[in-house]
Order: C-alpha cells, then structure tokens, then sequence
C-alpha cells in the first residue's frame, strides 16, 4: 500500500520550466514581429503628424509636433474644389468594382468547382497564364480603343469596366480555390432534394466560403481605389477623376503646396482603406490561410 502510494507520487512530477532556447525563439520572432510593424506604423504616424503640424514645425523636421494646427484640412477642400467630389468618384467606381467583381468571381468559382462545364480546365489556365503579364500596361492601347469605342471616354462610370476586367483573373482564382473546401457531397445532396444550382451556391455554398468573400474585397477594394494609370489616361475632365490623381496633381505642384497640406491630401486619400481593412483583417487572414492549407 506504501510502495503503491510513494511510486504514484513519484510519478506526479512538477512541470518543468520553459526552456530557455524556446523563449529566446519566442523574444526573438516577436522582435521580429515588432521590427515590421513600425517599419509599416511610422511612416504613416509620421504623415498623420505631418498633416497636424504648424509650418514652422514642419521645416524644423521634428517627428512630434510643438503645436497643433488642423487648418490644413479645410486648406486642402478649398484649395481643390473639386476633392468631395473627387473621393465620391473613388467611393463610387471602387464599390461598382468591387461588387461587380465580387458576383462574377462567386458565380464563376462555383461553376469551375461543382458544374465543371466543359473546357473548364482551359479556362483555368488562361486565368492563371493571364496573370503573368503585365496586362495592365500592355493593353492600355486596347482598353483606350475599347473605351472609345463604347463611348465611356471622360466617363466615370466607365472605369468600372476596365477595373472588374483586370481584377477578374485573381478573384475567380482566389473563390475557386475557396469552393474547393466545400464537399461536393454536400452539393449533391442539396441537388437531390431538389434545389437547383443558384439556391446551393445562396444556402449551401456562400456560407461556408463568407472568408474567400472578405479575401476578394478586400484585394478589389485596394487595387481600385489606388489606381492611377488607367484613371488619367481615360479621363480628362479634374471633376470626374478618382483621388489618386488628384493625389498625384497636389504632389506635381508642390511649389504651392506646403508640406502639412500635401500630407494632409495623403491621410484622406489612404484612411477608408485602413478603416475597411481594420474591420476586415480578421477574416482576410483566415480566408487567405484556408486558401493557402487547400493550395
């Protein structure tokens, strides 16, 4: 009975302490970790000061300021007249890119995984081929000649078209890598009782793939409302322009424009991405490693 009960004490052992190796590991990713954020946090805190300070402060090249001064903002909207309308024209062409793209990329990741149409796997290799080239400069010519074509020259509206068309390749990849986690078994049975492919793809499906959804918004959301090149080639007129150019023109002139102010055009040009991706992060990440575990 004592020897039963001491062997089972000395089989109760005291958890050993964490190795000192794995917690120099642990400090050392975390600095890591630490060392990359403010690589990406400085600059940006750096410009939202900027776009706070006095000019005095701001040619001092002090990074905290000695005063405040928040005139630059009203500055900026009264020196560019046409800036509410300017950020509704980026509000508004990169919500169009984004949903158009959204719907389209849902309904041809769907159809790849679980209609398999024929020649689907020809139409996987050009989405995939597609992505290596430079499409964006290489058939600026023929998206120009297009444009025209249709009329959409000057035309705000008319960068939609463009836009949904460039991001289409890696949003139809990104949702049929998304469908693929969705058992096919699953689908049949929703077939089986009787619903069609549409109600699937609404009950069944989009549920389960709601993360590939935040994945494709959010790397919509980015490339429409930066984009630059095709926005002053297509468009002439300062009133129908998206802000990216309208970021660019502030930034030609600089000779009328004092460092606070053009940082102060900077932080309305990139605070409704951060704010979308802040409230998104979280899904993004996963739907991008559930993409990543299927690939």
């Amino acid at each position: 009975m004592t020897d039963d009960a001491n062997h089972g004490a000395a089989d109760v052992r005291p958890p050993q302490d964490t190795a000192p190796g794995s917690v120099r590991g642990a400090i050392l990713r975390h600095g890591v970790i630490n060392f990359f954020n403010l690589i990406i946090l400085l600059p940006l805190a750096w410009v939202l000061l900027m776009s706070v300070k006095s000019l005095p402060d701001a040619m001092r090249g002090d990074f905290w300021p000695h005063s405040f001064d928040f005139t630059h903002y009203p500055y900026v909207f009264q020196k560019i007249v046409t800036l509410p309308v300017n950020l509704f024209n980026s509000i508004y062409v990169t919500t169009g890119t984004v949903l158009i793209t959204t719907v389209c990329a849902v309904l041809a990741g769907y159809a790849l995984v679980h209609i398999k149409p024929r020649g689907a796997g020809v139409v996987i290799t050009a989405l995939l081929i597609s992505l290596y080239f430079p499409t964006r400069v290489v058939s600026i010519i023929s998206i120009f000649e297009t444009q025209h074509w249709l009329g959409l020259i000057n035309n705000t509206s008319g960068l939609i078209l463009p836009y949904v068309t460039l991001q289409l390749a890696i949003s139809c990849l990104i949702m049929r890598s998304m469908f693929q986690l969705v058992p096919h078994e699953i689908i049949e049975s929703a077939r089986i009782d009787g619903a069609g492919h549409l109600r699937c793809l609404w009950e069944v499906g989009l549920p389960m793939v709601r993360n590939g959804l935040v994945v494709i918004f959010i790397v919509n959301f980015v490339a429409a409302w930066g984009e630059y090149l095709l926005c002053i080639t297509l468009i002439d007129d300062e009133a129908k322009r998206t802000m990216p150019v309208v970021l660019a023109a502030a930034q030609g002139g600089q000779g009328q424009w004092s460092w606070p102010n053009l940082a102060a055009v900077y932080v309305i040009v990139v605070t409704p991405g951060i704010v979308a991706f802040t409230f998104a992060q979280k899904l993004f990440f996963k739907g991008l490693l559930e993409g990543a575990l299927k690939g």
